[in-house]
């Protein structure tokens, strides 16, 4: 996948891909869940718990969820998982807020932890973890294959890495309906509920520009990982990726 496509940035101004998509989720943080259920008709809450169900044999003690947003999935790793300790990591303060609200609300705060932080440089010593989640994240790094990198660094030998992504439908009708749908309709609804239009324009472009299937799946073997695989979900909308870290590097 070449750079420049790994590159497209939510906005036309300056500034790294790294500022302007913490920009775009803190300006879009109040009305993110809201969108969500309504634009993916809720089916993206069957997503995730597809996506966690994967860990359950292991049994994660300790979890961290990239990209966590407003802690839908950390707080379903607990609910869903009993999983004793989550530390979720984003880049958009905001959306931390109204996840540490929901944990809070929940009685949550003794097994859940929000920290701002970068994917790329992530501040936690080398097999720290059980496991790692990441849901709709992974498109928004600025450099992929170092935010992989760190996934793995910070994982224990033999721990699991789920990652929730959009892809790219290949079969017809299905392939012409997403693309227009994420092209012409998401963007049009984000425009009306949304004080930045703009990050419905980027879902799209980011989703195109994305190395979905087999080509991610190259992504997370360079990183170091092992034993990769795709799960395609909603005829191929989303995908789940599964992959383990088997050895320290």
């Amino acid at each position: 996948m070449p750079n420049d496509k790994q590159q497209v940035k939510p906005y036309e101004a300056g500034g790294s891909k790294k500022e302007q998509v913490s920009r775009m989720f803190n300006s879009i943080a109040r009305r993110y869940d809201l969108l969500n259920r309504l634009l993916s008709a809720g089916i993206d809450k069957r997503w995730r718990k597809r996506a966690i169900s994967l860990l359950a044999k292991a049994k994660p003690q300790k979890v961290l969820d990239i990209a966590t947003g407003t802690a839908d999935v950390a707080i379903a790793l607990v609910s869903q998982l009993d999983t004793p300790q989550v530390v979720g990591l984003d880049i958009a303060e905001a959306m931390l807020e109204i996840g540490r609200k929901k944990i809070s609300e929940l009685g949550l705060n003794d097994r859940i932890e929000l920290l701002v932080g970068d994917a790329e440089h992530l501040p936690f010593p080398s097999n720290t973890f059980d496991a790692l989640t990441v849901s709709f994240g992974v498109r928004n790094f600025e450099n992929l294959q170092a935010g992989l990198q760190e996934m793995h660094r910070v994982l224990k030998p033999q721990a699991e890495a789920v990652i929730l992504e959009f892809s790219k439908p290949r079969i017809f009708p299905l392939k012409q309906i997403f693309h227009f749908y994420f092209k012409n309709i998401l963007p049009l609804i984000g425009r009306w509920t949304s004080k930045d239009p703009r990050a419905y324009h980027y879902l799209y472009e980011s989703v195109q520009a994305f190395p979905d299937g087999e080509d991610f799946l190259r992504e997370l073997e360079k990183a170091g990982f092992r034993q990769t695989k795709q799960i395609a979900l909603t005829f191929g909308i989303c995908s789940i990726y599964y992959a383990k870290k088997n050895s320290e590097i």
